[in-house]
């Protein structure tokens, strides 16, 4: 606490009050623990010695304690009320000071004085050490501390002309205060509590530690500050009942010396349920029945004392009370566990079990078995089932009423039982009290499926197919009873009884097998119908298997999947006739005539079997080509023929060529070739050749007769007669060609290379140019096909190399001269009339617009003559 200077008047009579009750009959003494907050209360400067004129706020504990030889250390803090800037000059710390009105100065023993404007550090070999600094600590370190440092302490600091004085007492004890304990709650047995001890010491110069005489969790702090110093220590422990009632220390260990250096014990009291102990007599808790049995319930501890003791059996509540409880003449029954519970107001709480064991001997035995059904072949175990105590240790076993060697034991296993381990099986038990006695005998029942179920056939004579079949099912023993059957056969009817029927059975139906059933089914051996019938699936294999062709091997096998008899045979058809016996057909050489429909035959003693028909169809080049012709006995010009190329092939012709008698191709490549309307130049011979994709060929000439028709007749007369005339005036030409060959030759010129002579006939009305194009004729034009036109051509050739050969009179093509020929051909045309016959008229006359009039002119090789202005012309008119 702070004290300015103008204050001093005011504080002077306190503290010398304080002064006198601290040192004037205590002086050089130490003060105690016990005395320290009398201590306190006398030295504590009041409230309102702290003026608000202060110019400077200090903050240090207001008592510290320690005892001789350790240290004080005194926490300070200081802070100027103006604010930053103001520093201490001077630190004087009094011991017991008093203040001198007179002089107005503080009197007193001077611990410490240190100007705080140097920097020089105060030596460590120094008692009094000044820690702080000259702005805001001014921490102070007593080291090491006496007794007779007890009392007032004072720090006086100056800074410029203000001057302070703060204060703080000492307490100095000879020997180290005992800690202090604090317990804040109740404690109940296994609820954590946290217990502190603590102490108002604590010095960074002087180490000690706080130890307790109970282990559990220990944190230890230290607290240096202006509020407060203290040491403390927190121990945190989960009570048992046993720490009810004992002491709990708190030492104070000084670990430089390795002593206890002082102490605090206080008393635990743990509240707890009651502890128990049970007793029994006799002590073994094993009693035959009839005797006597005492149990005594003991409480060890109790806090607070309990209020109710109450009895249980097996965990069920007696009637019985007390801490007592006597069973005389105790029977079988009583035996169990014993508790005792005891209550107070913290809970309850049982005692250990007494197994309390009453012996008796066994009670009248029997037979328990397992399982409760037992079938044959399964594992059976007997169990001798009789109550008793001590349990049993021996045990009996007979079977229908004779004892079992060597079965002693609880109990007796069959591990694969038969229908002769059947019967009446019983034990007697027997133990240390002796032996019991039989009670009931158990009935061992082995069940077991059907025994020797067989499948029968009913039917007397070999079934065949289609027949109506019975069949039974029999077996020759059953435990428990036969009480339904089961078949196999699909189709059937009535599969649950003990006769099956099937109707119309199948050729190949399947073995067939009954099951009969009780709790348990068995399966019979399957029967085999061994039903007869015809040969099945009859069918033809050829080989090769790929197309056939003529001349070549083929084979062809009969073959069947299956035959009841199998003894078969074999037969061969063609297109409906027996044609052999044996399973196989062989064709050396196959021809077309072998082509036809085949069929397989397969017979036993049950019937026969047709395979299915079978196409053999043998593939051959063409052969046998011949044309026919319609009308067969010839065609009258005009008319239409149709010539037909016949043929045999397989496959058939895929290709026709037509050729005439001179083996010129027609290229036509039609099965039929027709000619219509058919001409003079159509006749002769014609042939054929066909062609598939394995050969070709060709069939011999047939000759096409044409018969002329009337018109042709008629026009062919006349034509013989036109022909002598003109055949007349050529004569007549030839003379005058002679005289005036002459005047040709001066024309022309001369025709060194020519092999003939040619005319060119020009008509002088209408001129026209030759049709070169046009073909030349060998005989007379057919005047049917252009009735417009009525004429004939004469063509004189001059050498047997300049023949050409017409072609079809119907055709409108002409053979072209080919274009290196010079040699040139002289037409004459006549005008056809109305009247066969013709006569000769001048060239004057031109009063007919029918008479076409010619110019004879004369051509070589050479260069031509200019033409004449007279005409040379030979007219003919009808």
């Amino acid at each position: 606490m702070a004290y300015p200077e103008k204050a001093h008047e005011l504080l002077e009579f306190p503290i010398l009050l304080c002064n006198q009750s601290l040192f004037s009959g205590d002086q050089g003494k130490g003060v105690g623990i016990g005395a320290q907050e009398e201590l306190s209360g006398r030295c504590q400067r009041p409230e309102y010695l702290t003026f608000s004129d202060s110019a400077w706020n200090f903050r240090h504990p207001k008592t510290l304690y320690a005892w001789d030889g350790a240290c004080v250390w005194i926490p300070c803090t200081y802070s100027s009320v103006k604010g930053g800037g103001h520093t201490l000059d001077n630190l004087t710390v009094y011991h017991n000071f008093t203040y001198d009105k007179k002089t107005k100065h503080y009197n007193g023993t001077i611990l410490y004085n240190k100007s705080l404007k140097t920097k020089e550090s105060t030596p460590s070999q120094e008692r009094v050490q000044f820690l702080g600094n000259n702005r805001n600590n001014c921490t102070l370190l007593i080291n090491p501390v006496k007794v007779n440092d007890s009392g007032l302490l004072g720090l006086r600091v100056t800074s410029g002309t203000d001057k302070w004085m703060a204060s703080l007492n000492l307490s100095i004890s000879e020997s180290a205060p005992q800690p202090h304990i604090e317990l804040h709650q109740e404690i109940r047995e296994d609820q954590e509590v946290t217990v502190t001890c603590s102490l108002n010491f604590a010095c960074r110069d002087y180490q000690v530690h706080l130890q307790w005489s109970l282990e559990g969790s220990v944190t230890t702090s230290t607290i240096l500050s202006p509020e407060m110093v203290t040491t403390q220590s927190h121990l945190s422990f989960q009570p048992k009942w046993t720490h009810d009632g004992k002491n709990l220390t708190c030492q104070l260990w000084d670990p430089m010396k390795q002593r206890i250096l002082s102490e605090k014990t206080v008393l635990l009291e743990v509240k707890h349920a009651p502890k128990l102990e049970i007793q029994v007599s006799p002590q073994e808790a094993i009693v035959t029945e009839g005797e006597s049995v005492t149990m005594r319930c003991q409480v060890i501890s109790s806090n607070p004392p309990h209020w109710s003791v109450s009895w249980f059996k097996d965990r069920t509540k007696l009637k019985e009370e007390g801490t007592t409880l006597v069973l005389p003449e105790v029977t079988r029954t009583m035996s169990g566990q014993y508790t005792c519970q005891v209550s107070n107001d913290v809970g309850s709480r049982q005692s250990d079990v007494v197994d309390l064991q009453v012996h008796y001997p066994p009670e009248p035995s029997w037979v328990q078995l397992s399982p409760s059904s037992i079938k044959e072949g399964v594992t059976v175990e007997l169990t001798c089932m009789s109550v008793a105590n001590p349990p049993p240790a021996n045990y009996t076993w007979y079977f229908n009423e004779q004892e079992i060697p060597g079965k002693n034991g609880r109990t007796f296993q069959i591990p694969q039982v038969l229908v002769k381990h059947a019967g009446r099986y019983s034990c007697l038990a027997e133990n240390s009290l002796g032996p019991g006695s039989v009670d009931r005998e158990a009935d061992l029942n082995v069940q077991y499926p059907p025994k020797g179920v067989t499948t029968v056939i009913q039917n007397p004579t070999p079934i065949r197919e289609g027949d109506s079949v019975t069949l039974s099912c029999t077996f020759n023993s059953s435990n428990p009873r036969v009480t339904r059957y089961n078949w196999n056969s699909p189709g059937s009817q009535d599969h649950t009884s003990q006769k099956l029927t099937i109707q119309k059975v199948t050729w190949d139906a399947q073995p067939v097998k009954c099951e009969a059933c009780n709790q348990w089914c068995s399966w019979s051996p399957s029967v085999n119908l061994n039903v007869l019938y015809a040969p099945r699936d009859v069918n033809i294999q050829i080989s090769p298997n790929t197309e056939i062709q003529s001349e070549k091997r083929v084979l062809l096998q009969c073959q069947y999947s299956s035959s009841r008899p199998a003894d078969v045979h074999f037969f061969w058809k063609k297109d409906g006739s027996l044609l052999k016996e044996g399973k196989t057909l062989t064709f050396g050489q196959i021809f077309p005539e072998d082509s036809g429909t085949y069929h397989c035959l397969v017979n036993n003693s049950i019937g026969q079997t047709s395979s299915k028909a079978y196409e053999l169809q043998v593939l051959y080049a063409p052969r046998r080509l011949r044309v026919s012709i319609s009308p067969k006995d010839g065609v009258v010009e005009g008319k239409t023929a149709v010539l037909t190329c016949e043929s045999d092939a397989n496959p058939p012709i895929s290709h026709y060529d037509w050729f005439d008698g001179k083996n010129q191709d027609l290229h036509y490549y039609g099965q039929m070739l027709r000619l219509e309307p058919v001409k003079l130049q159509h006749a002769g011979s014609y042939w054929c050749r066909g062609t598939n994709r394995l050969g070709q060929s060709q069939s011999p000439p047939t000759t096409l007769t044409v018969y002329y028709s009337a018109a042709t007749i008629s026009r062919r007369a006349a034509l013989g007669v036109g022909f002598c005339l003109a055949i007349f005036l050529l004569a007549i030409w030839g003379v005058k060609l002679q005289r005036s060959w002459k005047r040709i030759q001066r024309q022309q010129g001369l025709q060194e290379s020519s092999s003939g002579q040619s005319f060119f006939v020009r008509n002088l009305k209408a001129r026209r140019t030759p049709q070169a194009e046009r073909p030349a004729s060998l005989g007379c034009y057919n005047p049917v096909m252009e009735d417009a036109v009525s004429y004939a051509t004469l063509s004189f050739p001059l050498g047997e190399t300049d023949t050409r050969r017409l072609r079809d009179a119907g055709s409108s093509e002409m053979r072209e001269i080919p274009p290196s020929r010079e040699d040139r051909v002289t037409y004459a045309v006549v005008q056809n009339c109305q009247v066969a016959d013709y006569e000769n008229v001048t060239p004057e006359v031109l009063d007919d617009e029918g008479i076409h009039y010619s110019e004879l002119v004369h051509f070589g090789n050479g260069k031509r003559a200019l033409a004449q202005e007279g005409v040379e012309y030979v007219t003919l008119k009808h």
